[in-house]
């Protein structure tokens, strides 16, 4: 099985993954962990693909997405999950992540991006700040 796990940054994919992981065991590859597959993007991109492909009725990968451009490399057959917060939650995060400090450049950038995710089409939908991961769980076992 290979889930998608689609959100802006700091929105709780990562945490969800993790949860994901430990419940029903899977790889956890995220952003363009995938380079580390081969020498040259196009290549490791390739081999991604096909790994990713592969594991749709194989073993389980989590693909954690933050960044638009990455939705392609989910293969058919699987599972997308959107994870969202309020932006208030998200840049709280953001500033603890960076220390305490939000610079007032990536606050814009946290506001310009928030909800960039929203129009796509998902088999769930998870709420980073207060859902239910190991209803969510239940959820994705009870598909295979």
């Amino acid at each position: 099985m290979v889930i998608g796990i689609i959100g802006e940054n700091c929105s709780g994919k990562s945490t969800l993954a993790t949860y994901i992981r430990d419940t029903i065991g899977a790889e956890i590859i995220t952003g363009k962990d995938y380079l580390r597959m081969a020498k040259s993007e196009p290549e490791a991109r390739k081999l991604f693909q096909e790994k990713l492909k592969s594991a749709v009725d194989g073993s389980n990968i989590i693909y954690v997405i933050a960044d638009s451009e990455q939705l392609v490399l989910l293969p058919e057959g699987a599972i997308r999950i959107l994870v969202s917060a309020d932006l208030d939650t998200i840049k709280k995060r953001f500033r603890a992540r960076m220390h305490g400090v939000l610079p007032c450049a990536v606050e814009r950038m946290l506001e310009s991006k928030h909800g960039m995710f929203d129009s796509g089409t998902y088999d769930y939908r998870f709420d980073g700040v207060s859902g239910d991961a190991a209803a969510l769980c239940r959820q994705l076992t009870s598909r295979t």
